[in-house]
């Protein structure tokens, strides 16, 4: 009986839009995309969205600086955006903006219907104001000594030396960051969505195996504490968009963010023509919604962004895929080091499909930090792809190339290893569904080294000194290469530009249930390099780039206001 294929889509978390693409944010755009690849070689219908989240106090800050405007600014960040997905080969329908007519129309349908259930409050609360720059300040935009511990130089809203967590306003000789006058205290008005009334909802929801066992454990912790109203309002100047009947007042950048998955799809939807928004998102929609984000935005992911869809009548997530950091040798990315490494630099000296390759083999689906290890990157790479993988077919092809003309032999030289092979497909296709994908990766080279194995064994260096040998000749060594095109079949979520190389040389697709067809009596091209090795010279040339640019600016999810 043929499945049914899926209707899916997929979100990754967006990127703000006032700084680069980093290789840290790389490792969700990866991991995404090799899930959403992989669910397409299954057959299944998987439209994966993406947008720069525009709007925010930072965004007008940044602008102020480089003199220009918040909206020139963000239509350059997305172009270079763009261009750093595209230089990864992460493949979304599309990449769009939360700064859209889309996302507007969408959050302010959502909006009236969270206020016409009487799920928004309005009241009066007291705030840090900076008389100097004439703005209400974020907490992220206030510093100064922490009222438990008294450490100092704390934001204002948490401490990092003890965890505390406190108001703005508890916070003892406050700073502007961005003027560093001293803040006033000022009364304002305010929106608040009612989040306590979710309260049941979200309890049930978070327990039902839609989030990971470490976030469903951490979810506790909040309700333990108990859910609070949620300021969904900033006061004006701010970038982003106004609420409907209330003049000088903003909605909040995290009420619009998350919307922008919904903006962003409907976009494409209304460009396409053929795609239901509705099938996608009506709250008795039967398709699939997965958010891969990382652990950082958990609260805003579990807890308001289910609640604000149940309270506007959408559908929910059906989970969330968290992850972990990434740290690169042993430590935080640092500009100091040269390891804070941007995805545009990345690309001037290494190729994309060698750091995919080298987080699909540290991934898992838990919420564990990552680390990239330099050295230790430029030796997996060069052993499992170069020397295991691609030396497969090279150590084949010429010999069927020099005296067969390309042509693989009418049949199998070992049935049996070939069902070996196909025998695992199964797991590394479940790996690969529920993503382990350092499972995935650790069995395929196993494999690999099976592979090779067996060319050793048969030795087909030795065996062409002899012409009278030509059959078994050409048996052996389409056997390597018929068990390389199996490798690169379940390896093609991971490596699309060497897929790619692998298709042309094979001169063949690869589709995953294809390989229950060995290629017999078919022709391949004479070979080319498939991927040369990496030189720890050209790491170095990445990290010298890195320790030159004095200005390059980290962007961090949780800092948006």
């Amino acid at each position: 009986m043929t499945q049914v294929p899926k209707k899916i889509m997929v979100t990754c978390a967006l990127p703000y839009a006032n700084g680069s693409i980093h290789i840290g944010h790389m490792l969700e755009h990866i991991q995404a995309d090799i899930w959403v690849r992989y669910q397409r070689m299954r057959g299944n219908q998987v439209y994966f969205i993406c947008a720069d989240d525009a709007h925010g106090t930072p965004v007008m800050l940044k602008a102020q600086q480089l003199g220009i405007s918040p909206e020139q600014m963000i239509t350059e960040i997305n172009q270079e955006h763009r261009a750093d997905f595209n230089g990864f080969n992460i493949s979304y329908d599309n990449y769009y903006s939360t700064h859209s007519k889309e996302n507007r129309v969408l959050l302010e349908l959502m909006y009236t219907r969270l206020k016409e259930k009487g799920f928004i409050k309005k009241r009066n609360i007291s705030q840090l104001y900076d008389p100097e720059k004439r703005m209400f300040l974020p907490d992220r935009f206030v510093k100064g000594t922490c009222p438990r511990c008294k450490a100092q130089d704390q934001y204002g809203d948490n401490c990092e030396v003890c965890g505390a967590i406190y108001s703005t306003i508890e916070l003892i000789n406050p700073k502007s960051v961005v003027s560093g006058a001293t803040p006033e205290i000022r009364n304002s008005d305010h929106f608040f969505f009612d989040l306590p009334s979710f309260n049941i909802m979200l309890q049930s929801w978070t327990s039902s195996g839609a989030l990971q066992e470490q976030v469903a454990n951490k979810m506790q912790e909040w309700f333990r504490c108990g859910l609070q109203q949620w300021n969904i309002s900033r006061d004006s100047p701010y970038f982003g968009f106004e609420i409907p009947d209330a003049p000088g007042k903003y909605f909040y950048v995290w009420l619009d963010a998350p919307i922008g998955y919904m903006g962003a799809f409907k976009n494409l939807c209304d460009r396409r023509g053929d795609i239901n928004f509705d099938e996608f998102w009506d709250k008795n929609s039967t398709t699939e919604l997965y958010h891969f984000i990382g652990k950082d935005i958990v609260y805003f992911h579990s807890l308001f962004w289910p609640a604000i869809l149940e309270g506007s009548a959408f559908r929910k997530p059906n989970n969330l895929f968290v992850h972990g950091y990434v740290t690169v040798n042993g430590t935080k990315m640092s500009k100091s080091r040269g390891t804070f490494i941007k995805a545009s630099n990345w690309l001037q000296h290494l190729d994309a499909d060698s750091l995919r390759y080298y987080y699909a083999a540290k991934l898992s689906s838990r919420l564990d930090d990552i680390d990239l290890n330099l050295e230790d990157f430029v030796q997996r790479v060069n052993t499992d792809i170069v020397n295991k993988v691609v030396n497969l077919a090279s150590r084949n092809a010429g010999f069927l190339t020099k005296r067969f003309n390309g042509q693989l032999s009418d049949e199998l030289a070992d049935p049996r290893l070939y069902k070996t092979f196909l025998d695992a497909s199964e797991e590394i296709g479940t790996a690969w569904e529920n993503r382990e994908f350092s499972r995935a990766i650790r069995k395929i080279i196993a494999l690999a080294d099976l592979a090779n194995r067996y060319v050793d064994k048969k030795a087909p260096w030795v065996i062409a000194r002899e012409e009278s040998q030509n059959a078994d000749l050409q048996a052996i060594c389409s056997m390597g290469i018929n068990l390389f095109r199996i490798l690169m079949t379940w390896l093609k979520p991971v490596l699309p530009t060497l897929s790619e190389r692998t298709e042309a040389f094979l001169n063949k697709e690869l589709y995953w249930d294809a390989i229950a067809q060995p290629l017999l009596n078919h022709q391949i091209m004479p070979f080319k390099t498939l991927y040369r090795r990496i030189e720890i010279t050209k790491v170095n040339a990445v990290i010298e780039i890195e320790t030159s640019e004095k200005d390059a600016t980290v962007s961090n999810k949780p800092v948006t206001d």
